[in-house]
């Protein structure tokens, strides 16, 4: 049985962000390397975040692969969200086919697809889909460490 991306609520945000940047990018096969380059840049204003960059490529590549393909009627764009704190990088992919969640998929051996949410699971230290305001759903992948919410609902 395919496995599906956590819902759980989305975690409280570093109190201190570095940087922020959000692009809308086309329905292409050329979006994922624009996404790429979205990040590099990101993480060139930053040194310390270096730490992030190879995972972090990957990650956002993988997101925006699956948005294009699976997430985006024709015509539509996805907005690529990227969150960089001192100790995480949050990369968020929203798309306008809510009714589509993320499954995770076993590939066959000759499949020449059908493994990019694997790599996100194994790779990122959280990841998940909620949906998004107004139409849509927000895949998103986090990787550093990230506060985590107390039963009460409080950073811990």
């Amino acid at each position: 049985m395919p496995e599906i991306a956590d819902s759980d609520p989305v975690p409280v945000p570093d109190p201190i962000p570095v940087a922020r940047a959000e692009h809308w990018l086309l329905r292409s096969r050329r979006s994922p390397g624009e996404a790429r380059r979205h990040l590099q840049a990101l993480l060139a204003g930053a040194p310390a975040a270096q730490q992030f960059a190879d995972i972090g490529l990957l990650l956002v590549s993988e997101l925006v692969t699956n948005a294009v393909v699976h997430g985006t009627p024709i015509g539509n764009k996805v907005l690529l969200a990227l969150d960089l704190a001192p100790a995480r990088l949050r990369i968020e992919v929203h798309d306008a086919r809510g009714d589509r969640e993320p499954v995770l998929r076993t590939a066959g051996k000759d499949d020449e697809s059908g493994r990019g949410l694997v790599l996100v699971k194994s790779l990122a230290h959280r990841w998940g889909c909620c949906p998004r305001l107004g139409i849509g759903k927000i895949v998103w992948a986090e990787i550093g460490s990230a506060p985590t919410v107390t039963p009460a609902g409080r950073a811990a």
